[in-house]
């Protein structure tokens, strides 16, 4: 314990060793399904299922170690989702270009960033970010996970007239759902710690118990597949061309706020972000996401990054970088238990979504709403998250919308340079690459 307070510094960030492996374990339940999905997608580009299964864990592993150690961060990572269906349906599929060009696209995006956390570019880009767009990224996460969350639940479901509707709330599965969601409340009200980790294994045991959905027991260890096929497959000799350029220059700039804007939302509601609004050891943390996209296309999986999951960490006492080293070895584990993993379903993980949701809506308390120069900007950010299902969109829109206002308004001196930068590069990708 005392090694683990000496590396950690857990008494310190008002955290406790059976908080910090609880909150790990969350976090690791929220989201294990990108065990599984990831491979779902990328198979479709052509690669080995397996590999990328074991690719997926090992990246995730490696991601969530290395943020731990070097950041003390309790910010979990593994390949994006919507990053892996960039690089299935768009690049690969729509394009055609072969996915071991498209996984050296990934990893010259890497390279990239690696080199800008270094001269701490990328951190010069986040501290540049106003105070409102701060707060709005938390509250546009926030409402982004609880979509995620209802979606898992079968409680929101899509429709051709209206995009979203309500689902078949009288379903077992929707039933389980909205079970598991008063649980944590009325746990977390009590101060009970792990509210909702409690939630989602006893959601998960009604669930195989009472055969709700595709809940089963699907047993305990599993045959680990060969990584053979996608290791160390990158085609760099077909990479660099003009189409190509603009694919890297994509994975870049989406990756970018997608994994900044998540480590921002999560930090705040952490309660780790210093006076000014800042992240300290922010370049640690860049450098470690960045370092975990080359590996992960070494591996064979495309773009790892900050996961938003790990607000339910938070959410359940994580504040160190033990919480997502737990995660890190979860994912280890995960390469011999996979059945067990797999045995959790959607729904009963969907309620932690919700409820972060919930926290993470206090940062709108923050935003300066009698200044609508502030205000409408951070609307934005906070309604494209969830309304164009991207984290990058919202963040983008924000950057935009409060250039644009702010002239308009004849503050544009408020500006901050490097806004007036990622705007323009935000708009350059928009008119030149669409969304």
């Amino acid at each position: 314990m005392n090694f683990l307070e000496k590396i950690f510094k857990i008494t310190d960030n008002n955290s406790s060793l059976r908080v910090e492996l609880l909150a790990g374990l969350t976090t690791f339940l929220a989201m294990s399904y990108i065990i599984f999905v990831n491979p779902n997608i990328l198979s479709e580009a052509g690669l080995d299922w397996g590999a990328v299964f074991v690719a997926t864990c090992i990246a995730s592993a490696f991601g969530c170690i290395l943020m731990g150690v070097v950041a003390n961060y309790p910010i979990a990572l593994a390949p994006g989702m919507g990053l892996n269906a960039y690089f299935t349906y768009t690049v690969c599929q729509g394009m055609g270009v072969p996915w071991q060009v498209a996984l050296a696209a990934v990893c010259v995006s890497g390279i990239v960033f690696v080199i800008f956390s270094v001269l701490k570019i990328r951190e010069a880009i986040i501290n540049g970010i106003p105070q409102s767009l701060k707060f709005a990224i938390g509250a546009g996460i926030g409402l982004f996970l609880t979509l995620i969350g209802m979606e898992n639940a079968g409680i929101s479901v899509d429709h051709p007239t209206t995009l979203l509707t309500v689902g078949v709330i009288s379903s077992p599965e929707v039933l389980l759902s909205l079970l598991g969601f008063f649980i944590i409340v009325a746990l977390d009200h009590f101060r009970i710690r792990g509210a909702i980790i409690i939630s989602i294994l006893s959601i998960t045991v009604l669930a195989i118990i009472f055969h709700v959905g595709d809940a089963e027991f699907k047993g305990i260890v599993g045959e680990i597949p060969s990584i053979a096929p996608t290791l160390m497959q990158m085609d760099f000799q077909s990479l660099f061309t003009p189409a190509l350029l603009s694919v890297i220059f994509v994975f870049f700039l989406v990756d970018l706020f997608d994994s900044t804007g998540t480590m921002i939302g999560v930090a705040h509601r952490a309660g780790l972000l210093n006076e000014k609004g800042e992240l300290p050891r922010l370049n640690r943390a860049l450098l470690a996401d960045s370092s975990a996209i080359v590996a992960g296309s070494a591996l064979g999986t495309s773009s790892v990054t900050a996961y938003v999951e790990s607000a339910a960490g938070v959410a359940a006492g994580g504040k160190t970088g033990l919480t997502s080293i737990v995660v890190g070895l979860l994912f280890l584990a995960a390469l011999w238990f996979s059945p067990l993993v797999g045995s959790v379903p959607k729904f009963a993980t969907a309620p932690a979504l919700i409820f972060v949701g919930i926290l993470m809506m206090k940062s709108c308390l923050e935003i300066n709403w009698n200044d609508l120069t502030e205000a409408a900007p951070a609307f934005l950010t906070i309604a494209f998250m969830p309304f164009t299902y991207s984290i990058a969109n919202g963040i983008a829109m924000g950057f935009i919308s409060y250039t644009i206002v702010k002239a308009l308004c004849g503050k544009a001196r408020e500006v901050p340079i490097m806004v007036w930068i990622v705007s323009a590069l935000w708009v350059a990708k928009f008119w030149f690459f669409g969304d």
